[in-house]
Protein backbone atom coordinates (compact mmCIF):
# COMPACT_ATOMS: atom_id res chain seq x y z
CA UNK A 1 0.00 0.00 0.00
CA UNK A 2 1.73 3.57 -1.13
CA UNK A 3 1.54 5.96 2.10
CA UNK A 4 1.23 9.61 0.32
CA UNK A 5 2.65 12.61 2.30
CA UNK A 6 -0.49 15.33 2.43
CA UNK A 7 2.44 17.71 2.18
CA UNK A 8 3.71 16.58 -0.75
CA UNK A 9 0.03 16.32 -1.78
CA UNK A 10 -0.64 19.59 -1.20
CA UNK A 11 2.42 20.78 -3.66
CA UNK A 12 4.59 22.02 -0.76
CA UNK A 13 8.31 21.15 -1.63
CA UNK A 14 10.87 20.86 1.24
CA UNK A 15 12.83 24.12 1.11
CA UNK A 16 16.55 22.50 0.10
CA UNK A 17 14.36 21.35 -2.66
CA UNK A 18 13.62 24.63 -4.14
CA UNK A 19 16.88 25.68 -3.70
CA UNK A 20 17.96 23.11 -6.14
CA UNK A 21 15.42 23.63 -8.44
CA UNK A 22 16.44 27.73 -7.99
CA UNK A 23 20.21 26.03 -8.50
CA UNK A 24 18.89 23.98 -11.45
CA UNK A 25 17.38 27.22 -13.46
CA UNK A 26 18.88 27.91 -17.01
CA UNK A 27 20.78 30.60 -17.17
CA UNK A 28 18.52 32.72 -19.82
CA UNK A 29 15.73 32.74 -17.33
CA UNK A 30 17.55 34.73 -14.71
CA UNK A 31 17.26 38.44 -14.50
CA UNK A 32 20.13 40.38 -13.49
CA UNK A 33 19.98 43.84 -11.98
CA UNK A 34 21.02 44.99 -15.37
CA UNK A 35 17.97 43.54 -16.78
CA UNK A 36 15.67 45.35 -14.60
CA UNK A 37 16.57 48.30 -15.72
CA UNK A 38 16.05 47.42 -19.28
CA UNK A 39 12.57 45.89 -18.16
CA UNK A 40 12.32 49.47 -16.75
CA UNK A 41 13.12 51.08 -20.04
CA UNK A 42 10.51 49.40 -22.05
CA UNK A 43 7.98 49.47 -19.02
CA UNK A 44 8.28 53.38 -19.61
CA UNK A 45 7.99 53.33 -23.48
CA UNK A 46 5.16 51.91 -23.22
CA UNK A 47 3.40 54.48 -21.06
CA UNK A 48 4.84 57.07 -22.99
CA UNK A 49 2.31 55.52 -25.72
CA UNK A 50 -0.70 55.20 -23.47
CA UNK A 51 -0.41 58.85 -22.35
CA UNK A 52 -0.33 59.83 -25.96
CA UNK A 53 -3.14 58.39 -26.49
CA UNK A 54 -5.08 59.16 -23.82
CA UNK A 55 -3.85 62.77 -23.21
CA UNK A 56 -3.57 63.63 -27.04
CA UNK A 57 -5.21 60.93 -29.63
CA UNK A 58 -8.48 60.86 -27.56
CA UNK A 59 -9.05 64.54 -26.48
CA UNK A 60 -8.40 65.16 -30.38
CA UNK A 61 -10.53 62.82 -31.37
CA UNK A 62 -13.73 63.49 -29.40
CA UNK A 63 -13.46 67.13 -29.86
CA UNK A 64 -12.26 68.32 -26.88
CA UNK A 65 -10.55 71.60 -25.86
CA UNK A 66 -8.68 70.55 -23.00
CA UNK A 67 -5.46 71.80 -24.19
CA UNK A 68 -3.76 72.16 -20.96
CA UNK A 69 -4.05 68.33 -20.62
CA UNK A 70 -3.12 67.73 -23.90
CA UNK A 71 0.13 69.87 -23.03
CA UNK A 72 0.50 68.05 -19.43
CA UNK A 73 0.24 64.56 -21.48
CA UNK A 74 2.60 65.48 -24.06
CA UNK A 75 5.51 66.42 -21.38
CA UNK A 76 4.52 63.13 -19.59
CA UNK A 77 5.01 61.03 -22.73
CA UNK A 78 8.46 62.80 -23.39
CA UNK A 79 9.34 62.53 -19.77
CA UNK A 80 8.88 58.88 -20.20
CA UNK A 81 11.02 58.70 -22.95
CA UNK A 82 13.91 60.58 -21.24
CA UNK A 83 13.56 58.14 -18.59
CA UNK A 84 13.72 55.48 -20.73
CA UNK A 85 16.86 57.01 -22.09
CA UNK A 86 18.02 57.14 -18.26
CA UNK A 87 17.30 53.54 -17.55
CA UNK A 88 19.21 52.51 -21.20
CA UNK A 89 22.26 54.58 -20.08
CA UNK A 90 22.52 52.82 -16.48
CA UNK A 91 21.74 49.07 -17.69
CA UNK A 92 24.98 48.89 -19.65
CA UNK A 93 27.01 50.70 -16.97
CA UNK A 94 25.49 48.11 -14.37
CA UNK A 95 26.15 45.65 -16.61
CA UNK A 96 29.74 46.03 -16.69
CA UNK A 97 30.59 46.80 -13.71
CA UNK A 98 28.12 43.60 -12.47
CA UNK A 99 26.77 40.66 -14.39
CA UNK A 100 24.56 40.48 -17.39
CA UNK A 101 22.19 37.49 -17.91
CA UNK A 102 22.75 35.84 -21.27
CA UNK A 103 19.73 37.29 -22.68
CA UNK A 104 20.70 40.72 -21.76
CA UNK A 105 21.33 42.25 -24.66
CA UNK A 106 18.02 40.83 -26.94
CA UNK A 107 16.33 42.24 -24.00
CA UNK A 108 17.81 45.79 -24.57
CA UNK A 109 17.29 45.62 -28.28
CA UNK A 110 13.47 45.06 -27.65
CA UNK A 111 13.14 47.53 -25.05
CA UNK A 112 14.84 50.43 -26.93
CA UNK A 113 12.48 49.63 -29.92
CA UNK A 114 9.42 49.87 -27.73
CA UNK A 115 10.92 53.05 -26.45
CA UNK A 116 13.01 55.35 -28.88
CA UNK A 117 11.07 53.15 -31.95
CA UNK A 118 7.60 52.07 -31.24
CA UNK A 119 6.85 55.37 -28.78
CA UNK A 120 8.58 58.38 -30.88
CA UNK A 121 6.86 57.28 -34.19
CA UNK A 122 3.90 56.87 -32.84
CA UNK A 123 4.29 60.38 -31.26
CA UNK A 124 4.76 61.65 -34.81
CA UNK A 125 1.74 60.28 -36.00
CA UNK A 126 -0.43 61.49 -33.34
CA UNK A 127 0.69 65.15 -33.77
CA UNK A 128 0.49 65.17 -37.20
CA UNK A 129 -3.05 64.41 -36.89
CA UNK A 130 -3.37 66.78 -34.28
CA UNK A 131 -1.50 69.34 -36.17
CA UNK A 132 -3.29 69.09 -39.42
CA UNK A 133 -5.73 66.48 -40.52
CA UNK A 134 -5.30 66.67 -44.36
CA UNK A 135 -1.40 65.82 -43.34
CA UNK A 136 -2.55 62.05 -41.47
CA UNK A 137 -1.00 59.90 -44.31
CA UNK A 138 2.08 62.29 -44.68
CA UNK A 139 2.66 62.02 -41.04
CA UNK A 140 1.83 57.96 -41.01
CA UNK A 141 4.83 57.45 -43.65
CA UNK A 142 6.77 59.69 -41.16
CA UNK A 143 6.31 57.65 -38.24
CA UNK A 144 6.72 54.40 -40.12
CA UNK A 145 10.13 55.48 -41.68
CA UNK A 146 11.61 56.24 -38.33
CA UNK A 147 10.19 52.84 -36.84
CA UNK A 148 11.69 50.81 -39.65
CA UNK A 149 15.04 53.50 -39.14
CA UNK A 150 15.20 51.89 -35.13
CA UNK A 151 14.35 48.29 -36.54
CA UNK A 152 17.74 48.48 -39.13
CA UNK A 153 19.76 50.29 -36.48
CA UNK A 154 18.81 47.73 -33.87
CA UNK A 155 19.29 44.60 -35.92
CA UNK A 156 22.83 45.97 -37.68
CA UNK A 157 23.80 46.78 -33.88
CA UNK A 158 23.35 42.85 -33.20
CA UNK A 159 25.34 42.34 -35.99
CA UNK A 160 27.98 44.56 -36.89
CA UNK A 161 31.76 44.80 -34.88
CA UNK A 162 32.68 48.54 -34.39
CA UNK A 163 35.52 49.49 -32.33
CA UNK A 164 35.64 50.24 -29.14
CA UNK A 165 33.85 53.28 -27.53
CA UNK A 166 31.96 53.86 -31.01
CA UNK A 167 28.60 53.36 -32.44
CA UNK A 168 27.58 53.49 -35.94
CA UNK A 169 24.64 55.50 -36.95
CA UNK A 170 23.10 57.88 -34.42
CA UNK A 171 22.14 55.65 -31.50
CA UNK A 172 18.21 54.95 -30.99
CA UNK A 173 17.54 56.99 -28.03
CA UNK A 174 19.45 60.43 -28.85
CA UNK A 175 17.93 59.90 -32.57
CA UNK A 176 14.51 59.39 -30.95
CA UNK A 177 14.90 62.66 -28.30
CA UNK A 178 15.98 64.13 -31.45
CA UNK A 179 12.69 63.58 -33.44
CA UNK A 180 10.15 64.23 -30.83
CA UNK A 181 12.27 67.80 -30.04
CA UNK A 182 11.73 68.96 -33.81
CA UNK A 183 7.91 68.47 -33.52
CA UNK A 184 8.24 69.71 -30.22
CA UNK A 185 9.39 73.11 -32.16
CA UNK A 186 6.31 73.33 -33.92
CA UNK A 187 7.67 74.05 -37.59
CA UNK A 188 5.82 74.62 -40.74
CA UNK A 189 4.85 70.95 -42.01
CA UNK A 190 7.28 70.43 -44.86
CA UNK A 191 10.62 71.55 -42.58
CA UNK A 192 9.48 69.22 -39.72
CA UNK A 193 8.53 65.89 -42.13
CA UNK A 194 12.42 66.60 -43.97
CA UNK A 195 13.96 67.05 -40.50
CA UNK A 196 12.59 63.99 -39.35
CA UNK A 197 13.42 61.91 -42.38
CA UNK A 198 17.37 63.27 -41.95
CA UNK A 199 17.33 62.26 -38.74
CA UNK A 200 15.99 58.81 -39.45
CA UNK A 201 18.87 58.31 -42.05
CA UNK A 202 21.50 59.59 -39.82
CA UNK A 203 20.55 56.82 -37.23
CA UNK A 204 21.36 53.89 -40.39
CA UNK A 205 23.93 55.95 -41.86
CA UNK A 206 27.89 54.62 -41.04
CA UNK A 207 28.29 58.24 -39.42
CA UNK A 208 30.56 57.30 -36.11
CA UNK A 209 28.83 58.35 -32.84
CA UNK A 210 31.23 58.08 -29.37
CA UNK A 211 29.50 55.66 -26.41
CA UNK A 212 28.36 57.69 -23.64
CA UNK A 213 31.11 56.57 -20.76
CA UNK A 214 32.80 58.69 -18.47
CA UNK A 215 32.01 62.71 -18.49
CA UNK A 216 29.98 62.14 -21.65
CA UNK A 217 27.48 59.88 -20.15
CA UNK A 218 27.49 62.62 -17.02
CA UNK A 219 27.04 65.39 -19.33
CA UNK A 220 23.83 63.05 -20.88
CA UNK A 221 22.73 62.35 -17.86
CA UNK A 222 22.88 65.90 -17.02
CA UNK A 223 21.12 67.18 -20.49
CA UNK A 224 18.02 64.57 -19.62
CA UNK A 225 17.65 65.85 -16.43
CA UNK A 226 17.68 69.17 -17.88
CA UNK A 227 15.50 68.53 -20.47
CA UNK A 228 12.62 67.08 -18.09
CA UNK A 229 13.20 69.97 -16.69
CA UNK A 230 11.90 72.23 -19.24
CA UNK A 231 9.03 69.76 -20.10
CA UNK A 232 7.71 70.56 -16.76
CA UNK A 233 8.18 73.96 -16.62
CA UNK A 234 6.47 74.04 -20.56
CA UNK A 235 3.40 71.61 -18.73
CA UNK A 236 2.71 73.97 -16.16
CA UNK A 237 2.54 76.86 -18.41
CA UNK A 238 5.30 78.58 -16.58
CA UNK A 239 6.72 82.04 -17.06
CA UNK A 240 9.50 81.62 -20.01
CA UNK A 241 8.15 77.92 -19.67
CA UNK A 242 7.26 77.75 -24.11
CA UNK A 243 10.68 80.13 -24.30
CA UNK A 244 12.70 77.54 -22.49
CA UNK A 245 11.15 74.36 -24.47
CA UNK A 246 12.28 75.59 -27.79
CA UNK A 247 15.55 76.50 -27.09
CA UNK A 248 16.02 73.04 -25.43
CA UNK A 249 14.74 71.88 -28.35
CA UNK A 250 16.96 73.85 -30.88
CA UNK A 251 19.77 72.89 -29.34
CA UNK A 252 19.43 69.06 -29.54
CA UNK A 253 18.20 69.63 -32.94
CA UNK A 254 21.65 71.49 -33.65
CA UNK A 255 23.56 68.96 -31.56
CA UNK A 256 22.33 66.42 -33.91
CA UNK A 257 23.19 67.96 -37.08
CA UNK A 258 26.68 69.09 -35.36
CA UNK A 259 27.52 65.72 -34.31
CA UNK A 260 27.52 64.07 -38.01
CA UNK A 261 29.59 67.20 -39.57
CA UNK A 262 32.43 66.69 -36.87
CA UNK A 263 32.22 62.94 -37.43
CA UNK A 264 32.28 63.56 -41.33
CA UNK A 265 35.45 65.95 -40.90
CA UNK A 266 37.44 63.99 -38.90
CA UNK A 267 36.92 60.52 -41.37
CA UNK A 268 38.40 63.22 -43.99
CA UNK A 269 41.22 64.39 -42.23
CA UNK A 270 42.11 60.62 -41.22
CA UNK A 271 41.67 59.87 -45.03
CA UNK A 272 43.76 62.32 -45.96
CA UNK A 273 46.81 61.77 -43.46
CA UNK A 274 46.32 58.16 -44.48
CA UNK A 275 46.94 58.90 -48.14
CA UNK A 276 50.06 60.84 -47.04
CA UNK A 277 51.36 58.47 -45.25
CA UNK A 278 51.33 56.33 -48.07
CA UNK A 279 52.87 58.41 -50.41
CA UNK A 280 55.43 58.98 -48.09
CA UNK A 281 56.59 55.35 -47.57
CA UNK A 282 56.39 55.11 -51.30
CA UNK A 283 58.87 57.76 -51.80
CA UNK A 284 62.73 56.22 -52.11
Amino acid sequence: MTVIDPDTQAGWVPEAEAEDDADDMPLSLRLSIADTLTLGNATCGFMAVYFTTTGILIPHLTGSDESGMARHSAATAVILMLMAAIFDLFDGLVARKLRSSPMGAELDNLSDLISFGLAPAYFVLVYGMVADDAHQRVSALAAIVVLLAVVLRLARFSCVTMKDGMFQGMPSPFGALTVISIVLLELPFVPTLLAIIGVAWLMVSRVEYPKPRGVLAVAMLGWIVSAMGLLAAWALDAPGGQLLLQTGCALQVVLGAVIPLFATARRVNTFRGNRREARAAQLP
